[in-house]
């Protein structure tokens, strides 16, 4: 069912064109470039530490004792910091152990996602089992990074439990999932694309239609039709372009450009 003003993401935004994406222009060689990762993102009321929190330089010189200290009973935005930093040391039972707990247990969500995308930049045995874990973490970007990080670990290895995220309630989770899919099911992907022609979000409509546009299938075919009525202007030009024919797109499903190993996905970043 669609919805005719898309409440639950917000107003269209050109920046989330698919075509705009790594994954569609002038570089682009095989489906590794196209980005998996958060979108949609509002800042909301935000306080100057909250907005830097990102910024790992004045954490540079801390520290792996001082940066766990602060991951553990620091502020948010200083546990937010410290998580980040954590993924430029060396890896230890005793970072990977912090940062699993923070994965599970912190209180503040944006922890839990840095949390995540620490683990996976350390990739350690944790990894798995504590961003698995993630997946059913109550916020949506959590999860959504959470593909993210096990799509790039391995990700035909994870891709059952990724494809359990395709019945997840946020549209960035589904996206995610779908992208990560596509990379190494190909035109095995038609099915499920598919299935999500009329899901609620306009930001997976149009990931389907471009996806759709690669499968040279009459079914495929018929649904970018579908799509070109679509109700979001953003979705109706997609399946309007995927229509036209453009080979290059068609040529990301076929043996040119077979899958990669896992550890060269798009992440949030490139999943």
């Amino acid at each position: 069912m669609k919805e005719s003003d898309d409440a639950t993401d917000g107003p269209s935004d050109p920046q989330l064109d698919p075509t705009r994406s790594p994954g569609f222009g002038r570089d682009v060689e095989s489906l590794e470039d196209i980005d998996v990762g958060r979108e949609d993102v509002t800042l909301g009321e935000a306080t100057p530490s909250e907005l830097t929190a990102a910024d790992t330089a004045p954490v540079a010189a801390d520290s792996v004792d001082d940066l766990l200290a602060t991951l553990d009973d620091g502020d948010a935005a200083d546990r937010r910091r410290a998580a980040l930093a954590l993924a430029d040391r060396r890896v230890s039972d005793r970072v990977a152990n912090a940062l699993s707990c923070a994965v599970r247990d912190d209180p503040d969500p944006d922890v839990r996602q840095f949390a995540v995308e620490a683990l996976g930049e350390l990739d350690t045995d944790e990894l798995s089992t504590a961003v698995r874990d993630a997946l059913a973490d109550e916020n949506p970007w959590v999860r959504a990074e959470a593909v993210v990080v096990l799509d790039d670990h391995d990700r035909a290895g994870h891709a059952g439990v990724i494809e359990e995220c395709l019945d997840d309630d946020h549209h960035a989770v589904r996206r995610n999932a779908i992208v990560s899919l596509a990379k190494h099911r190909d035109e095995e992907l038609l099915e499920t694309l598919l299935a999500f022609v009329d899901d609620d979000s306009e930001r997976v409509r149009e990931w389907v239609a471009e996806f759709l546009g690669g499968i040279d299938d009459d079914r495929a075919r018929e649904a970018l039709t579908e799509l070109t009525d679509d109700d979001s202007d953003i979705v109706a030009e997609a399946a309007a372009n995927a229509l036209d024919g453009d080979t290059e797109r068609r040529e990301l499903f076929t043996g040119s450009t077979a899958p990669t190993t896992a550890s060269s996905q798009d992440t949030p970043p490139d999943l």
